[in-house]
């Protein structure tokens, strides 16, 4: 339920039955609600959203403010989802306890309206709860024809069994929450002067028969041109995949995972711990392609995401 906390005050006069001069009115201080994407949990603190109605797909920064209460920790769920949130440094003695979290809408969640809720705990271990609720919006997605090879659209069963353990091993991968936050700042474009992308959602139909949707952002760029680390990450995977070529997966901690593909060459290894704009490898062809290009995508929360989102927010 959206609150608000205006309060409304009256004065009245009363004017005697024989008067010299009429008094002047007072104004009513009329109710001034929130904004949509504000809402209010009571004990001066309230919840921030970057975007009251996303489309399936987006990505929203969400930021808890408490006037008055340093707050310890805060539990919040969505989607059947837990989402982890951390702390931003105090710029002074007397600025608010802000908190932030990021929360993906999936590309494929069903557009209907979706409670987040949340308990803060404070350092006097009060506990104030809050709701929002969160109305998705279906997505405006193209639709596209593509001729692949055939082994890519009707594997063999060795193939099929291949593609499905990677499969499988990638959403073990997203599952797992690094409870700490890696990245530190604003998110990059991984390729040097590169900064238009596009197909993200792209409904395709391949050699005839529909696929899946595409769920990162296609970069053009030619074989062999250097691909950069968006953010601050660690390494999990870096190696060949059946559909996505060598592939590089990095994560950014808190849920938060960057997704690079079809490398014609791989420059890390699992286990690093790289800083923005480290080199991760060089454009290439290889996986379920029509020609050498980079595939970015971005996954918070086991929702897959619009990257470019992760460049725009003020994280």
């Amino acid at each position: 339920m959206r609150l608000t906390t205006a309060i409304c005050i009256l004065f009245l006069t009363t004017a005697p039955a024989i008067a010299q001069k009429s008094r002047p009115h007072h104004r009513i201080a009329r109710p001034v609600p929130l904004p949509p994407s504000i809402y209010d949990c009571g004990r001066n603190v309230t919840l921030h959203l970057s975007a009251p109605d996303p489309t399936q797909g987006s990505l929203l920064l969400l930021e808890l403010r408490s006037a008055t209460q340093p707050v310890a920790e805060i539990k919040a769920t969505w989607d059947n989802r837990e989402i982890p949130f951390w702390q931003e440094p105090k710029l002074n003695e007397q600025s608010s306890d802000v908190w932030r979290a990021l929360l993906g809408v999936d590309l494929e969640l069903k557009p209907e309206n979706y409670a987040l809720t949340f308990t803060a705990k404070t350092e006097s271990a009060e506990e104030i709860p809050c709701s929002a609720a969160i109305d998705v919006k279906e997505g405006k997605f193209a639709t596209e024809s593509l001729k692949v090879a055939p082994n890519f659209v009707e594997p063999n069963p060795e193939q099929l069994a291949r593609a499905e353990a990677e499969r499988q091993r990638l959403r073990a991968i997203f599952a797992t929450i690094t409870p700490e936050r890696l990245w530190n700042g604003t998110f990059h474009y991984p390729l040097a002067g590169v900064t238009t992308g596009g197909n993200f959602g792209k409904r395709r139909i391949l050699n005839g028969k529909a696929g899946s949707p595409h769920g990162g952002v296609d970069f053009p760029a030619p074989a062999g041109a250097p691909v950069y680390a968006a953010q601050r990450g660690r390494v999990v995977l870096a190696e060949p995949l059946y559909f996505s070529g060598n592939t590089v997966v990095l994560d950014h901690g808190l849920g938060l995972y960057t997704f690079y593909a079809h490398f014609e060459s791989i420059s890390v290894q699992p286990g690093d711990l790289v800083d923005t704009g480290a080199l991760l490898g060089k454009v290439g062809a290889t996986g379920r392609v029509t020609g050498p290009h980079l595939h970015w995508a971005a996954t918070v929360n086991r929702a897959r995401t619009n990257p470019l989102q992760l460049i725009s927010l003020p994280l």
